[in-house]
Order: structure tokens, then sequence, then C-alpha cells
């Protein structure tokens, strides 16, 4: 069902792949939007260890929330920073792309959890973390990504 990549050499691990969505902050979550037109957005993300899914939180209303309550497939991008061999002016850049359907929570209390959880890979500042979620967690939806296909790569711009 899903593609194997061509350059085989270049294919990361399952391992890496899942250090790649743990440590890194940022992905672009991709959903089927109005008309069929692909819609990919920047979201900050968790990956959860105990259940293997990923997390992002928003609002509930907009684009995103329409297009997943019509179709729940999407995909998601995540790459880090890149490496610089010394001397060379090209990026080694590592990259994941999950495959998987999203499910809508809007539970009070799991938003929460995983918020928090979220929030650590920016801060350590717990006053702060719970002021936020104290604050916005009855306007936040969570969403569940369970992985169906995960594959990554390392390439070199040069």
């Amino acid at each position: 069902m899903f593609r194997e990549l061509t350059r085989k050499k270049q294919q990361l691990s399952n391992e890496e792949c899942i250090e790649l969505l743990k440590a890194e902050k940022r992905s672009v979550l991709s959903v089927i939007g109005d008309d069929g037109y692909p819609y990919g957005s920047p979201m900050n993300h968790f990956y959860n260890e105990a259940d293997g899914c990923i997390y992002f939180h928003c609002g509930k209303g907009g684009h995103r929330i329409e297009a997943l309550e019509k179709c729940d497939k999407v995909s998601v991008c995540v790459y880090d920073e890149g490496t610089r061999k010394e001397g060379n002016w090209a990026l080694d850049v590592k990259s994941v792309i999950v495959f998987g359907r999203v499910e809508i929570i809007a539970d009070e209390t799991m938003v929460a959890d995983i918020t928090t959880k979220l929030s650590y890979k920016f801060t350590q500042d717990e006053e702060y973390i719970q002021r936020e979620i104290k604050s916005a967690a009855h306007k936040t939806l969570l969403l569940r990504l369970a992985p169906e296909h995960i594959c990554g790569k390392l390439v070199s711009e040069s």
C-alpha cells in the first residue's frame, strides 16, 4: 500500500525515525483539504512512546479540523536542521514522513496531559506551562496520529 523508498542506501532505520520524531519540535501536518487539495500547516508535535502515536494541539475550528472531519488520513513531515561536514557548504538532512489516521480528542484531562509533555520540549518553566494549560485547555483539541507507515532518509544537498 505504501511505497518503498527508492534510494535504499539513504533510508533511516525505524529507530532513527523515532528518535527524530522525539527530538524535533516542529513538523508539517498535511490533510486532504478543500476540493481535494493538500493542506499542509506547520505544527508542534509530541511523539508519545507509551502508545507510539504523534500528538498535535490545535483550536476547535478551522480548515484543518473541517478537513479531518471529512477524511482522517494525513501525512506529517519532520526534518532536522541538518549537519555540515567540515569544509563543505552542503547540509546532510534527516527527514521522516509518517502516514496514518488522526483521531480528534476533546477530553480536557488528556489535552492537559499531552500538552504539558509537549510544552517540556520548549521550556521547563512549570509555572508558565500550568498557567497556559489552565487558560487554554478548554478551547484546545488534540489530534492523535496513529502511524500506519513511517519512512525516513538522509539526504545530502551536494
